[in-house]
């Protein structure tokens, strides 16, 4: 039986997609027309207090119900999967409305930063010729992704009108490449057991363990763990990402008392007075700073790997993609024409294939962001950036990607723990007039930028497939000799 929706004028139908498109089993349909902007739809019921959940009840209202998903009860790379092969399917019976949805797909996301990463991921490891461009809903407490792309940081009103007009600005808004980031992570494998009231490496979901690398990966070692995954926002380590461990715990064990974002935002800046970030000096011993617990290494593309000094007291490093960190604010500015020629520095582009490296000394320090022209300090601009930990004298320290923290134990013998960042490839982002993320190849931005417009992976080729992948969608590229007319 078709969807109580699915009729031959439905409404939003430019955004409206059949149910036998998203359903291999349903008969196919005939359609009078051809949606101008289809869209799919994953929404996190649990972010934004009510709001999830009220939106989730509102797009299904106002779309098919069956183009609209809650990720706590499927997972996007399932839906995804099935999407995608049901495409060539049809597409392979002669469906011209399939082929002409799948070329004007896009995606929207409503979910905290951890959410939309979680998604670009899966997006980046399906692997497709013209991968559907994502916007971005601000669900969270940050927001940084739908920030930079023009989506705004406060929460959304979920109505029917607030919904039409995002719907009307995804329709009108232009895609935007930005460039996606990989890590990998290794260590000796943690015993089992809780850590506070999260477990040792409860990991983001864009992080996930490798169940086998091959015999000739230099990762390939006995007694360790290998985890690998992607971000496209930032990577952080040190005092900022312990204050939003300890906010994350909070929320976790307390989720009635996070409710709406003014109260989380509120709750985030007390933790960060009773963490001691206001007052670094006094409660962050040095043996935590940030030139104590690691050794930092970069790498410039065409380059070799060169030691990264790391001042003393510096206790938060931040590698950044994108102009948004904490809420909308810019740690790196735009350098000027001086530290340009002396430091090799430019402004930020989120698809020059560089991470922004940017270090703070304590709470005080951020605040300088808040000034027109502040920013942290500049540690460099990097293709690619290794952290390796020795013991010392903090046994672990606080690690976060895009929104998602964790507390990350570090050696307690002659072990190693190496966190390895490089480039790999890009997204598509869809992004509103004005937005604050600027391209390389945007002709009203003059040419001072990096001009070593290098093809995007060409410094990656020792570096096996299954390595280098983002790691949220463990078993996404269609293997080449898939039948997908078979396929249900």
């Amino acid at each position: 039986m078709e969807d109580s929706t699915s009729m031959a004028n439905p409404p939003l139908q430019e955004f409206y997609i059949p149910s036998y498109i998203l359903s291999p089993e349903l008969e196919a349909e005939s359609i009078s027309y051809i949606p101008t902007c289809p869209i799919i739809v994953f929404i996190n019921s649990k972010s934004g207090g009510q709001l999830g959940s009220d939106l989730l009840i509102t797009y299904r209202g106002l779309l098919n119900k069956a183009q609209v998903f809650d990720l706590g009860e499927e997972a996007p790379e399932k839906v995804l999967h099935r999407l995608f092969c049901n495409f060539e399917t049809l597409k392979s019976k002669g469906d011209t409305l399939a082929a002409e949805i799948e070329r004007r797909l896009r995606i929207i996301v409503a979910g905290g930063d951890g959410t939309a990463s979680w998604l670009l991921g899966v997006v980046s490891d399906l692997k497709l010729p013209a991968p559907p461009p994502v916007a971005t809903v601000p669900l969270g407490t940050g927001n940084n992704l739908p920030y930079s792309f023009g989506w705004g940081k406060k929460n959304p009103g979920t109505d029917c009108h607030s919904v039409k007009s995002f719907l009307d600005q995804v329709m009108k808004a232009r895609e935007m490449k930005i460039d996606s980031w990989h890590i990998i992570m290794r260590m000796r494998a943690p015993e089992k057991g809780s850590c506070d009231p999260i477990a040792p490496l409860e990991l983001p979901h864009s992080l996930h363990a490798f169940h086998r690398v091959s015999t000739d990966d230099s990762l390939n070692m006995d007694g360790y763990d290998t985890y690998r995954g992607g971000f496209w926002n930032y990577f952080s380590m040190g005092m900022d990402a312990q204050v939003s461990y300890a906010f994350h715990s909070e929320r976790k064990l307390h989720p009635e008392k996070f409710k709406n974002q003014l109260v989380n935002q509120s709750t985030y800046a007390k933790l960060g007075c009773t963490q001691g970030w206001f007052c670094a000096s006094l409660f962050h011993p040095s043996s935590r700073n940030i030139s104590h617990l690691a050794k930092v290494k970069i790498m410039k593309k065409h380059g070799q790997w060169e030691e990264l000094h790391i001042p003393q007291s510096i206790r938060s490093i931040v590698c950044l993609n994108l102009p948004s960190f904490s809420g909308g604010l810019n740690p790196w500015g735009t350098p000027n024409t001086r530290k340009e020629l002396e430091r090799g520095l430019t402004a930020p582009f989120v698809d020059d294939g560089y991470l922004e490296v940017v270090g703070f000394r304590d709470a005080w320090h951020g605040l300088v962001l808040l000034a027109p022209k502040g920013h942290g300090t500049r540690l460099a601009q990097a293709h690619r950036i290794k952290f390796e930990f020795h013991k010392g004298g903090a046994d672990h320290t606080y690690m976060r990607i895009d929104g998602e923290p964790w507390k990350q134990p570090l050696p307690a013998d002659n072990d190693t723990v190496v966190v390895e960042i490089s480039h790999l490839g890009q997204v598509n982002m869809l992004a509103t007039e004005g937005c604050l993320s600027k391209s390389i190849h945007d002709p009203s931005i003059p040419s001072n930028g990096h001009n070593d417009n290098e093809d995007e992976d060409s410094d990656d080729s020792e570096d096996s497939e299954e390595r280098r992948k983002f790691g949220a969608a463990e078993t996404f590229k269609f293997p080449d000799n898939l039948d997908y007319s078979h396929m249900s």
